[in-house]
């Protein structure tokens, strides 16, 4: 896929090509829809937290293998593990005492049954997978860890 501007408008960009590549793979749609929620969030991240106001672009690409579909998004952003956002949420209190920010990001990691994160060369790459089979790993640590 062709670099990518780094707005909220380009979001739809990301969202068609995931689409694209579930469907090539034979994703049923709760797998598609899995994939689709946690590229939508770290598209989003790298739009506004990553860049901000400052603006540039992203790639995006994926592929499948034998066991899995995977997705990585390349940025040359300021730093940022998405897994130092995780947060589960705290079931235990009010919606209005809940910490901000972080929900996205646990939602997105425990949606996919892999995520790596690596900083190589002043660039962020993120990568997803999810298994093909839809044999969703249920320990979220391994996930997001």
């Amino acid at each position: 896929m062709p670099r990518i501007p780094a707005s909220l408008s380009s979001l739809d960009q990301v969202a068609d090509y995931v689409l694209g590549l579930a469907e090539r793979a034979g994703l049923p749609s709760d797998l598609s829809d899995r994939l689709r929620l946690a590229a939508d969030e770290l598209a989003t991240n790298i739009v506004v937290h990553g860049y901000g106001e400052t603006g540039g672009e992203f790639v995006v690409e994926g592929g499948m293998d034998g066991e899995s579909v995977w997705l990585r998004f390349e940025d040359d952003a300021r730093p940022f593990d998405p897994r130092s956002g995780y947060r589960r949420p705290d079931y235990g209190l009010p919606f209005a005492q809940r910490r901000i920010g972080g929900l996205g990001v646990y939602l997105a990691l425990t949606a996919v049954d892999g995520f790596t994160y690596r900083r190589v060369a002043g660039r962020n790459i993120s990568t997803l997978r999810i298994l093909r089979d839809g044999a969703h790993q249920n320990d979220q640590r391994s996930r997001a860890g």
